[in-house]
């Protein structure tokens, strides 16, 4: 039996080993055929009976036919368990179950403290008229809301402000496709984690993106690079398309680059002056993709939680391997590394936003950073 190490470590010779020999049965009958037709005609020039040759000949068509459909089958079976092998995990991500696993390695700000009781930020927002969520659930379901006013604007005023800041670093601003076909999505994830949470258009080879990193990565299928220009540094800005149902729900350059992704969430955090910490995602929590996962969370105040802002993942060659990007390393062609992080899910750092500036007067404390995009310091009752 292969070694499951080797299998994950290598899954080009594995997957090419099992297509040879098949393909030498194939190859064999596609030669047989070559030869029967100068047996016929020898035999034809000789006189003798060509009974026997002629019924091999035209069984052949039928048993190439076969192969080919065998060939494809074993293709696809190869295909889909290969994509169904985790990544292999770095020596630095925690043992453990679940969540409760995770492991917390940094704790940053002071946590507000309130001399009046908090109200939930749905229920604040919609007194002060920035927020309809009976209205969009009556037509469009639960989990959906309408962002109006200030708050609207705060939304507009967290990408601009996280494009701003990512800019600065040298990261290239891309609005990616609303929507992938199935093979270049199951390059970047297995689907089958995203099954009970992504919408597909039905009749059609396309599902809605679950997150801009996944047409981002895909936007380099079947590349290969120049190892100058690496790395590549890409910020995507796109809606997620998710049921989460309004819930929430490696080499030493590789790790490097991941230091700096955390950095750049840590950063766009403290400067909102949000209290957050960092957590390094345990086996039982980390899924198949990711070598190493942190998550940033939040602090919640009212209730008393931390909650996942922030999700940062060095997925290592795994991606790459599935979307056959590489780059060319002098005469010889390897798969680059690929990473990601979100730098603002806006939805999220709203809800952080409200309950951590939330004003006594039930009015909400713009953050100064975000001031000069809003054009105010308090965001009060909408006319």
């Amino acid at each position: 039996m292969l070694d499951i190490r080797f299998i994950r470590e290598h899954p080009g010779i594995v997957r090419k080993d099992l297509q040879k020999k098949s393909l030498q049965e194939n190859q064999s009958l596609r030669q047989r055929r070559n030869e029967i037709t100068d047996e016929i005609n020898k035999l034809k020039k000789q006189g003798k009976d060509l009974k026997e040759k002629i019924k091999e000949a035209k069984e052949l068509p039928q048993k190439i036919k076969q192969s080919d459909e065998r060939i494809e089958e074993l293709k696809n079976k190869i295909e889909y368990y290969l994509m169904r092998i985790p990544n292999i995990l770095h020596e630095s991500v925690p043992v453990g179950k679940d969540s409760n696993d995770n492991a917390v390695v940094k704790t940053w700000g002071e946590k507000p403290k309130f001399s009046f009781e908090l109200k939930p930020h749905g229920e604040l927002l919609q007194e002060l008229g920035l927020a309809d969520f009976e209205k969009a659930a009556e037509v469009s379901g639960h989990g959906f809301y309408y962002l109006m006013g200030d708050i609207a604007r705060l939304e507009m005023a967290l990408v601009n402000f996280a494009v701003d800041s990512l800019a600065k670093k040298g990261y290239t601003l891309v609005e990616p496709p609303l929507m992938l076909r199935r093979k270049p999505y199951e390059g970047v994830t297995d689907l089958k984690d995203f099954e009970t949470m992504m919408y597909k258009v039905d009749g059609e080879d396309l599902l809605l993106i679950a997150t801009s990193e996944h047409p981002i990565a895909a936007m380099l299928m079947n590349e290969t690079l120049d190892e100058k220009k690496l790395p590549i540094k890409f910020a995507g800005y796109s809606p997620c398309f998710r049921k989460e149902l309004g819930s929430h729900s490696i080499d030493t350059k590789g790790l490097k680059f991941h230091d700096e992704l955390l950095s750049n969430g840590e950063e766009l955090f403290q400067q909102l002056k949000i209290p957050y910490r960092v957590v390094n995602i345990c086996t039982g929590d980390i899924g198949i993709v990711a070598a190493k996962k942190y998550d940033i969370e939040a602090w919640f105040p009212r209730e008393n939680l931390y909650r996942e802002v922030i999700s940062c993942s060095n997925c290592t060659s795994y991606q790459a391997t599935r979307l056959n990007i590489k780059y060319r390393k002098g005469e010889e062609k390897e798969h680059v590394h690929t990473l990601n992080s979100t730098a603002i899910a806006t939805g999220r750092a709203i809800r952080a936003i409200v309950e951590n500036y939330q004003q006594k007067d039930g009015t909400i404390k713009v953050p100064t950073v975000l001031q000069k995009y809003m054009g105010k310091k308090v965001i009060g009752k909408s006319n």
